[in-house]
C-alpha cells in the first residue's frame, strides 16, 4: 500500500514492487498517474489496485484501506509517501498554505499509520514504512512547511515506536531519511521563487530511495538514512547546527534554484492534483545519480562486518606465524 503512488517516489517504489510480483496498492489524488502507475505494475508483474485518495482525509484513506483489504487482501506493508509543499519564505506564506501542507505531510502520515494499525495489530503483523527526509533533522529556508510536517513524522514515529515496543508488538515501524531527489515535485509544487526549483545539490535518481524503501520494508531496522548527503546533514545538525544556520542562510536560496525566472502564473498542485502523467522523474536526469553507494554498504552491513573480521582474523594469524 503506497501513498504518493502517481509520481516521484512513490511511482518509482510501485515499480520495484511490482518487480517482485506484489499486488500494490496505489493511493494519490491524479487519476492520469494512477493510471499510468497500474499499467507500469501489472506490465512488470504485479496486481493493482487504483484508489484515489486524498490523504488530508482521514474517513478517505480509511475507506480506501477496507477497499484494499477486500479486493487485495490482507495489507502488509504500508508505504507512507505523499506530500505537498510550498517554496515561499515563511514572511509570504498563507496560513491556509502551512494547514494544507501540514494536512497533506505529517496529518497523512497519520491517518495512513492508523489505518495501518487498525488492521495490524489485530494480526500482530505488518510494516509501516514512512518516507521522510534528511528535512525531518534539519529545517532549510523556503521549505518551512515541508521541513516542520517531516519533523512531527519523525517526532510521531518515535512515540509510536515506543508504544509498540512496550506491547511486545510484532508489527514493525521503520522510517527512511530520503536525500534530494530527482522527481517531478519541483515543477508542480506552490513556489514564489523568483528563479525554477530544484532538489538541494547532489541529486539522486527516485529508483535510489524506492530501493531503500523496499530493502526496508522486508528487512526493517529503526532508522535508514539514505545517501552520503543525508548522513553528512543529519550529523553536522546533531554537533554543529548554529554552523548549519549560518551556512545555509548563505547558501539555501540559490542552491533551491536554477535555470531561469519561474512563471508566478503556473499551475500548481497543492490543493488539485494536476492533469497528466507526470511519471517518476523530474527535469534532472543529466545531474542525478543513480546509485548510493553509502546506502549500498547499509543493505549489505552484515557482510561487510564478516569481511573485515575475516581480513582481522588473517592479519592476526599472519602475524602470529611471523612472530
Amino acid at each position: 500500500m503506497i501513498t504518493g503512488a502517481s509520481a516521484g517516489v512513490g511511482r518509482a517504489t510501485a515499480r520495484k514492487f511490482a518487480r517482485h510480483g506484489a499486488r500494490v496498492a496505489l493511493l494519490a489524488r491524479g487519476l492520469d498517474g494512477l493510471e499510468g502507475a497500474r499499467k507500469d505494475v501489472e506490465r512488470l508483474g504485479g496486481k493493482a489496485l487504483v484508489v484515489p485518495v486524498d490523504v488530508a482525509d482521514a474517513n478517505q484513506v480509511e475507506a480506501g484501506a477496507n477497499q484494499i483489504e477486500a479486493e487485495l487482501g490482507e495489507i502488509d506493508t504500508w508505504v507512507n509517501n505523499a506530500m505537498a509543499s510550498v517554496f515561499s519564505p515563511i514572511k509570504e506564506m498563507t496560513p491556509e498554505e502551512f494547514r494544507r501542507v501540514t494536512e497533506v505531510t505529517y496529518l497523512g502520515y497519520v491517518y495512513g499509520t492508523l489505518a495501518a494499525l487498525k488492521r495490524m495489530l489485530a494480526r500482530d503483523r505488518g510494516v509501516i514504512v514512512q518516507v521522510g527526509s534528511a528535512l525531518a533533522y534539519r529545517g532549510i529556508p523556503l521549505q518551512s512547511a515541508y521541513c516542520a510536517a517531516k519533523h512531527a513524522v519523525q517526532g510521531f514515529c518515535d512515540s509510536l515506536r515506543c508504544e509498540l515496543l512496550h506491547d511486545k508488538s510484532r508489527v514493525h515501524l521503520t522510517m527512511v531519511q530520503l536525500p534530494a531527489l530527482n522527481t517531478p515535485q519541483f515543477g508542480w509544487v506552490k513556489s514564489r521563487l523568483p528563479r525554477k526549483a530544484q532538489p538541494v545539490p547532489p541529486i539522486f535518481q527516485p529508483e535510489v530511495a524506492a530501493e531503500a524503501i523496499y530493502f526496508a520494508a522486508h528487512n526493517p531496522r529503526r532508522e535508514f538514512y539514505v545517501g552520503a548527503p543525508s548522513v553528512a546533514v543529519i550529523t553536522v545538525n546533531k554537533f554543529a547546527p548554529a554552523l548549519l544556520d549560518h551556512y545555509l542562510a548563505r547558501t539555501g536560496y540559490d542552491s533551491q534554484q536554477h535555470d531561469g525566472a519561474e512563471d508566478p502564473n503556473r499551475a500548481d498542485n497543492l490543493w488539485h492534483p494536476l492533469p497528466g502523467d507526470h511519471g517518476a522523474h523530474g527535469a534532472f536526469d543529466t545531474r542525478a545519480l543513480s546509485w548510493s553507494p553509502q546506502f549500498w554498504t547499509s543493505e549489505h552491513r552484515t557482510l561487510i562486518a564478516l569481511t573485515l573480521m575475516a581480513l582481522g582474523v588473517a592479519g592476526l594469524v599472519a602475524l602470529l606465524k611471523n612472530r
